[in-house]
């Protein structure tokens, strides 16, 4: 059998990039405080921001991973009937989904579904701290959720939990 890592690739154009980097990766957990507490207290990660995003059926976490890079996103669903409440019901805790960051979510979409991707979604909806996101379905990603966040516009509000998550924030 030949060597792979020696055989010659057949030419391909080349694809310009779609995703500009990871954002987060996502892990659904079913008690978020908990999940923070031992992510703090196990690897060391910090607290960024969480939220409640009443449209996703989700309480969220993100948490620093070392000093820059992509986040941890922590998710706890709202509902048994949720997304992720469905998700922890049939497969349990752990990853969740992958998330990449886009520049014009709506570009990669049309991008995406003119190559014969589906998105859960025909628009995009709001994600973590005012970004805006979208989702490959599972079947046409390699059986995983991969996710497409296009940042939050400058100057955009943030939507915390209440004034005491907030201040839970800065004690971390």
């Amino acid at each position: 059998m030949p060597d792979e890592t020696s055989a010659p690739r057949p030419a391909t154009p080349p694809v310009p990039p779609l995703f500009g980097s990871i954002d987060h990766v996502g892990v659904a957990v079913r008690d978020l405080d908990a999940a923070i507490s031992w992510y703090e207290q196990t690897f060391g990660m910090r607290l960024a921001h969480i939220e409640t995003n009443e449209e996703q059926g989700v309480r969220e976490a993100m948490l620093e991973v070392g000093t820059s890079g992509p986040q941890l996103q922590l998710i706890a669903p709202l509902r048994d009937d949720s997304p992720v409440g469905r998700f922890l019901a049939s497969r349990g805790e752990g990853l969740h989904q992958v998330a990449y960051s886009v520049d014009d979510l709506a570009e990669a979409a049309a991008t995406l579904r003119s190559r014969g991707v589906e998105l859960l979604y025909d628009r995009p909806r709001r994600g973590t701290a005012g970004t805006r996101v979208n989702f490959i379905h599972p079947k046409a990603a390699g059986g995983f959720l991969v996710e497409l966040v296009q940042a939050a516009p400058e100057g955009a509000e943030s939507t915390s939990d209440s004034p005491a998550e907030t201040d839970r924030d800065t004690d971390r």
